[in-house]
């Protein structure tokens, strides 16, 4: 199958690939897909990341070694860390949503509109979803940040920098932003022919009405993101460091347990995603490779379901009588996709020196 033929909707697939997805649809069996997968895929995290998880667990053993040196045999950041992430979830799943912002923020926003007789810049009628979607991104920004004030006033002594906010050493490890990338592009082209995947995708379903739409949300989307990357691999796996390679999992659980409501294979991926975006974290010792990641899936996820369903926007406002088609989506996505293979490359050739030494030591000690 072409990259082209991936792309199209398929309104009329061929007999074996309609019978397969509609065999696949089964409640029966559909809970069982995921299971072969997380076994397959297992292997190959641990491969990848276990010098990672080695490093971890060893440097757990001599903090706490250190602990008890000092007269502090229990460290309280866990404590504090699993206490304060489990209410901040708490009140983003029940106060952080529709329910919340019809009762108390669109209350407001339509009296201060009604006070302009309807003149102004709110517009609740136009960009009612928007105003909702934007409570629920800053609801869920600013829980994900709330821990690193509180932090400063409990534990002084620790830096908020070393929560994966070092920028030092990131063009280092930026072949392996490129590397998931290239992994997940074909990823994502197979399972946006599943049928959730268009109607779910994007959140903010006005995304069509015009490219300004789309860039808001987008905006909201990414930052929000980049406080979820911030709280769940650069905060919360760091404030666990005693529990050594358990931080990870620790934080993989919550983490999975949000995608609740989406469909239910991206469901059982967070847990995938999770490990290897603790695991690659921890690695880098930074968040934004795991951000660049998460950022640019999320935002072609958004593309693609677009695209599936005809819809993306033909305007660059709402009230433009101008159109603009976008034509161009495969060429964005195997663009994307061919950048991230050539950084790949230009990796390996710069490392082939060492890989080559590497393998003769190997040779040599057998």
């Amino acid at each position: 199958m072409t990259p082209q033929e991936l792309l199209q909707p398929s309104p009329t697939p061929n007999t074996f690939g309609k019978a397969l997805m509609l065999w696949i649809e089964q409640p029966h069996v559909k809970w069982a897909v995921p299971i072969p997968l997380l076994l397959a895929l297992a292997p190959l995290v641990w491969l990848f990341f276990r010098s990672t998880w080695r490093e971890l667990d060893t440097d757990a053993y001599a903090y706490r070694g250190k602990l008890i040196e000092q007269g502090r045999p229990i460290d309280y950041r866990p404590l504090v860390c699993l206490a304060l992430g489990a209410v901040i979830l708490t009140l983003q799943e029940y106060y952080g949503g529709r329910v919340t912002y019809d009762e108390i923020v669109r209350k407001w926003l339509v009296a201060r509109e009604a006070l302009r007789h309807g003149h102004g810049w709110v517009h609740v009628a136009k960009y009612d979803e928007l105003y909702a979607l934007s409570f629920w991104a800053a609801t869920r920004i600013g829980g994900y940040l709330a821990p690193l004030v509180v932090w400063r006033l409990i534990f002084r002594r620790d830096s908020i920098l070393d929560f994966g906010l070092r920028t030092r050493g990131f063009l280092e490890h930026a072949w392996i932003y490129a590397m998931f990338i290239t992994v997940m592009i074909p990823t994502m082209l197979i399972v946006s022919k599943q049928p959730d995947f268009g109607t779910y995708y994007p959140f903010y379903k006005s995304s069509s009405r015009s490219w300004l739409d789309f860039g808001m949300w987008e905006c909201l989307y990414i930052g929000q993101f980049f406080a979820l990357e911030i709280f769940f691999r650069g905060w919360w796996v760091r404030a666990c460091r005693v529990f050594g390679t358990g931080a990870i999992f620790a934080m993989v659980v919550p983490y999975c347990m949000i995608h609740y409501g989406k469909p239910y294979l991206e469901a059982c991926g967070a847990i995938v995603a999770g490990t290897v975006l603790g695991s690659l974290s921890m690695k880098t010792r930074s968040i934004y490779a795991g951000f660049l990641v998460h950022m640019t899936v999320a935002i072609l996820m958004d593309f693609l379901a677009l695209h599936h369903r005809n819809a993306l926007p033909h305007k660059l406002t709402a009230e433009s009588t101008r159109e603009f088609t976008f034509q161009y989506t495969p060429h964005v996505l195997w663009a994307v996709w061919g950048l991230a293979l050539a950084m790949l490359l230009v990796k390996l050739v710069r490392s082939w020196p060492k890989l080559r030494a590497w393998m003769q030591a190997r040779r040599a000690t057998a």
